[in-house]
């Protein structure tokens, strides 16, 4: 069982990582400059979500229960599986958004995997303790390369591997909703497109003045710099709260 879901784990991020990676083809070989049909996308995903799920059910991962952090365990029943299906697909898509400007994709995601770290380090999982710090090592040498001014992008590719992995490894841990804190940046930057749609189509004003969020603080006047260390630094505070849900619990 414990086989099957690491390997569950790593088809996942390389699953979104291959969406990804067929986005950027298309836009870089193929010219076509918005990546892959929105209605493409989602069905890749849906996809993914479900084979990964499916390989879970198989591997023994039958519970339908809910550990809330702070609070608890509750069986959500049928729910849950909706609720894999958008925590999944909305962690993934809200670290592509995050890759807006230099380095801040590579610096949250690697403040996310830290405290992924540190929770599976309490837990005693090993398999998850290694993807975690693999992780969080590969957005380290990728920062290297990737900070203000980059020189190499990371693309749809490695955001949706990241995406992946991260939730992967949240879900590995028996733990999805500690994604709430772990990937507070990329529920906030979703949140922050999703407003600005809602607001623009309803009022016909806008909230930000360009979402996602860190392009509202671009306009804003800050340099990408900046936004890179406030964002890693929200992050951190996060994860560290995701870490003391665990302790307690």
């Amino acid at each position: 069982g414990d086989t099957i879901r690491f390997f569950a784990n790593l088809f996942m991020a390389a699953g979104f990582g291959f969406i990804g990676f067929m986005d950027d083809y298309i836009k870089v070989i193929k010219k076509r400059n918005l990546g892959l049909r929105a209605r493409e996308k989602v069905v890749a995903q849906l996809v993914v979500t479900t084979l990964y799920l499916v390989a879970l059910y198989i591997a023994g991962d039958r519970s339908t229960i809910l550990v809330i952090p702070f609070i608890g365990s509750l069986d959500i029943g049928i729910l849950y599986y909706p609720f894999c299906y958008i925590a999944i697909i909305g962690i993934v898509n809200g670290v592509n958004l995050t890759d807006g400007i230099d380095g801040l994709a590579s610096s949250v995601t690697m403040m996310s995997s830290l405290g992924l770290l540190v929770i599976c380090g309490i837990l005693h999982l090993t398999g998850m303790s290694i993807l975690s710090a693999a992780v969080a090592g590969g957005c380290l040498g990728f920062l290297l390369w990737n900070a203000y001014p980059a020189k190499v992008f990371m693309g749809d590719t490695g955001s949706m591997f990241l995406g992946g992995i991260i939730t992967a490894v949240a879900f590995g841990i028996g733990q999805p909703l500690i994604l709430v804190f772990v990937g507070m940046i990329y529920i906030i930057e979703n949140l922050s497109v999703i407003l600005q749609v809602i607001s623009f189509k309803t009022t016909g004003k806008r909230i930000f003045k360009m979402s996602p969020i860190h392009h509202h603080f671009e306009m804003c006047g800050w340099n990408e710099v900046k936004i890179d260390v406030v964002f890693s630094i929200v992050a951190v505070l996060f994860a560290a709260l995701g870490v003391w849900s665990v302790m307690i619990m």
